[in-house]
Formats: structure tokens, sequence, C-alpha cells
């Protein structure tokens, strides 16, 4: 597929998806949400085991594009924010693990798009922030991604007070992975997806669906789910090689991809 708004390259076992609007700030217009809705479903299609979001210039995503949103009724606002949110989710259900690269602001939808993924790594000069209800318009959909990495507490500063949230404090709350020096971010970043995606790629991409099915169940469901994971996928080759390969003590060998 040919993009407008965004590059897509895959490196080895790593597919880099690119926010490439950086005179606009990266906004995500609905092209640009089009655009990386279709490059996460031709990643998940793919070998690759891992993706780094990241985008161009000094800002991640200054969120959605206003123009597309000013004097829209309701059904194209509604449209609009399906998109956004399926796109949210998506990340969630590929089978491969998803790194965000943060070099600057993430701001609103931006914000939300960062935290989406599973794992985050910015530079020092990134930030954090949704708008906040004194901005006229509170963030309810970002809400959920903010929600989902921090405490109650924490969480509902950032979404009333509207104040950006510097990389170190988002470090320190466990809103992100970790912080790196700016000239050390495409470094660190790959380091960090090269380590998630080690051993049995089934095993990984299961293991990522997985996580995101039980975090929000009970503990007695959890596990519940858990338990018959464990079962069922201990008779499959991988789990089997990687036992065989601890008594035979060598390296274990995952011939294929992601098969049984």
């Amino acid at each position: 597929m040919t993009y407008s708004n965004i590059t897509v390259q895959f490196t080895d076992t790593i597919a880099e998806i690119t926010l490439n609007c950086p005179e606009k700030r990266n906004p995500l217009s609905a092209s640009m949400i089009a655009e990386i809705t279709a490059a996460f479903e031709e990643v998940a299609k793919s070998d690759a085991l891992g993706v780094i979001l990241g985008a161009q210039g000094t800002v991640f995503s200054t969120g959605h594009n206003i123009n597309d949103m000013l004097g829209q009724d309701l059904a194209s606002m509604r449209t609009l924010m399906h998109s956004c949110s399926r796109l949210m989710q998506l990340i969630h259900t590929i089978p491969q693990v998803v790194v965000a690269k943060v070099q600057g602001p993430a701001v609103g939808a931006g914000c939300q798009l960062a935290l989406s993924c599973d794992m985050v790594v910015a530079s020092e000069n990134a930030s954090f922030r949704t708008a906040g209800g004194s901005s006229g318009w509170f963030c309810f959909t970002p809400m959920v991604a903010v929600t989902r990495a921090i405490g109650r507490k924490r969480a509902l500063e950032i979404l009333m007070v509207g104040d950006p949230i510097s990389a170190e404090l988002a470090s320190e709350w466990g809103m992100i992975n970790r912080v790196v020096p700016a000239e050390k971010l495409d470094e660190e970043t790959r380091n960090l997806a090269t380590r998630a995606t080690r051993g049995s790629p089934l095993m990984m991409g299961l293991g990522k669906q997985a996580f995101y099915h039980q975090i929000d169940l009970d503990e007695g469901q959890a596990y519940a789910y858990a338990t018959e994971l464990m079962a069922s996928t201990g008779t499959m080759e991988h789990p089997q090689e990687r036992l065989r390969a601890f008594v035979e003590k060598r390296t274990p060998v995952f011939h294929n991809k992601r098969g049984t």
C-alpha cells in the first residue's frame, strides 16, 4: 500500500511505522488514522515480530486534526471517533509487540496513541498531556488509555488539570517504560523491541493477547482463563521444545514462526 501521511519500513524482524507530517505536528487526521490502521493490519499479516511506532519532527502528535471536527454533525463525529478507537484496540489485538518511540510532546489523542502501545520509550524531550476540562472538551477517549496506564489519582490529575507531564514524571508514575537521552532514543527503542521479541513468536503473540483479555477480569476469572491457556498451550510444539531443550541443556530452536 502507498502511504501519504506515514512511512512503513521492515528491518530484520522489526517493522517501523512512522507518522510523517512533521510540518503539521503529526495530527491524527481521518486520513492519518486510516493509514496507521492499514499499516498495523499489514504488519499483523507479515513475518515481523515487533513494531516500533514513532514520528518525524519535534512533536510526536498533537492529537486530532481540528479541521476534521469543526462544524461536523453527530454522524460524522461518531465515524471519526470510532475509527480512532478501533485503531487503539487494533494495537492490542495484533500478535506483534508494539513499542512507542516518543521524541516530543504527545497531546490528546496523540497521548492516547502512545499509551495504547504495549511499551513506551520516551526521549527526555517528550511530554504527555490531555486537554483537561478547562479546554472546553474533556478527553473522554484518551481517558481510556490513561486510566489503564496508571492509578486513579494520578490519572485524574492528568485528565482534569491538563498540564503536560514530563517524560521523567511519566516514568516515575508508571505511564511509560523508560526515559533516555534524545540521541539514544532510536537505539534504546530498537533494543527494547528486539529483546521483547526473543523466543517463540507464537507464545509471544498469545501472551500479549492473553494479557489484555485477563487484565480487567476479576481474580477468579483471570486465573480460570490463564490456567486453561497454560494447560492447553503446554502441549504445543514450542513449549515442548523449550522443555526438551532445558532437559538436554541446549538452546531451544523454534523452527516455524507463528505456527503450533
